[in-house]
């Protein structure tokens, strides 16, 4: 059972570091394009952060590798 929890953990924490990536993709496209004043570049920039502070705190917990992707 620690098995699956571990895979899952990892799944988890995986597609949390690419979504905040292409988050990031997708905000500096929009910036370059004069649209951050946009409602979407503000939904864009709050889910950054919702983001951000979930890799902040699997960092904390030391349940990231140091210089992984998201960061």
């Amino acid at each position: 059972m620690e098995n699956g929890r571990l895979e899952a953990f990892e799944k988890m924490l995986a597609a949390v570091q690419k979504e905040y990536a292409d988050i990031l993709s997708k905000m500096d496209k929009m910036k370059s394009e004069g649209k951050v004043k946009t409602v979407t570049y503000q939904q864009m920039l709050s889910r950054k952060m919702m983001y951000q502070n979930m890799l902040s705190m699997y960092e904390i917990y030391g349940l990231t590798a140091e210089g992984s992707p998201g960061r």
